[in-house]
């Protein structure tokens, strides 16, 4: 009885050491699921919280920008300073918005920032002609050369005023072709406003014959310009005469007109220098050859 009992009680002892291993290896993997399906659905939660806070966090940034072009226009400031402003608000919030879902993630937002500072100072000595096209904006700003909508020649690309941006000048030239050019080149080069002053003036020359009298060319040319819509009477048109050469008179035709009609202008006191040519019956300048016979002996 001694022996039948202790071998049993071995017996229960051995089934007891195999079934622990098989439990607690059960209770791992149980407590690993929970363990991920609890993470992976918490990180799922964040992830798409962060979605919803750039999505409405964009939204208010737009309202806000859009509030404050809204009021800015109902001041009459100007466009340019508008679009400006709005760019660089628009940067401002974009980067706190995503210091704010970091922060929500965890991240600590002041080592972030220490970092972005740094990126910054090294980006800066790396980008430094970006840097001189934020500054040359800036000072654009405040001493307001052009507008949006003015035609101007700036860094030899003459066009019309479409925005000026946080790093350069948009422009579009008068064969239709968006050109975008750096602030600090526009800055540190010559720049020509075409609608800065209210009149603008057209230089024609007409290059005339030898045996027209240059007078009565003044004098049909001054009233055929004359003529021409949109041509201002003050200033009036001056027609004189501006150069000699071996071909005979030249004539300067240089009539005033406003800005928006420069082009209209200029293509008809064209068209009028060849009418008033035609009708008066004078001949085409042709050049004069001089030939000298000398008498050998």
């Amino acid at each position: 009885m001694g022996r039948k009992s202790h071998s049993a009680a071995g017996d229960l002892s051995l089934e007891s050491r195999s079934t622990r291993p098989a439990q607690e290896n059960a209770v791992d993997i149980n407590a690993a699921e929970t363990f991920l399906r609890v993470t992976v659905l918490q990180l799922g939660i964040k992830i798409l919280a962060a979605l919803a806070f750039w999505i409405v966090g964009r939204w208010i940034i737009a309202r806000v920008i859009g509030l404050m072009r809204s009021a800015m226009d109902r001041h009459r400031l100007d466009p340019t300073l508008t679009k400006y402003l709005g760019s660089v608000i628009n940067i401002v919030l974009t980067i706190a918005l995503v210091l704010g879902i970091l922060g929500y993630f965890g991240v600590q937002t002041t080592s972030f920032a220490a970092l972005l500072a740094g990126a910054g100072v090294a980006i800066g000595a790396a980008w430094s002609g970006m840097l001189g096209n934020f500054a040359a904006g800036a000072f654009m700003l405040v001493l307001r050369p052009f507008k949006v909508g003015d035609f101007v020649s700036v860094a030899g690309v003459t066009g019309t005023v479409q925005e000026l941006g946080l790093f350069g000048t948009t422009l579009i030239t008068p064969d239709n072709v968006l050109t975008l050019v750096g602030n600090g080149k526009v800055f540190g080069d010559t720049i020509q406003n075409f609608s800065a002053l209210p009149v603008r003036r057209v230089d024609r020359l007409a290059q005339l014959s030898g045996a027209v009298d240059p007078a009565e060319a003044i004098g049909r040319l001054r009233d055929a310009v004359a003529r021409i819509p949109n041509v201002q009477a003050t200033p009036a048109p001056e027609v004189n005469l501006v150069d000699l050469n071996l071909l005979g008179p030249v004539i300067s035709v240089r009539p005033y007109c406003s800005n928006t009609h420069y082009w209209q202008v200029y293509f008809d006191t064209n068209e009028a220098i060849v009418r008033t040519c035609r009708e008066a019956g004078w001949p085409a300048p042709v050049p004069v050859n001089v030939t000298r016979v000398q008498q050998v002996g």
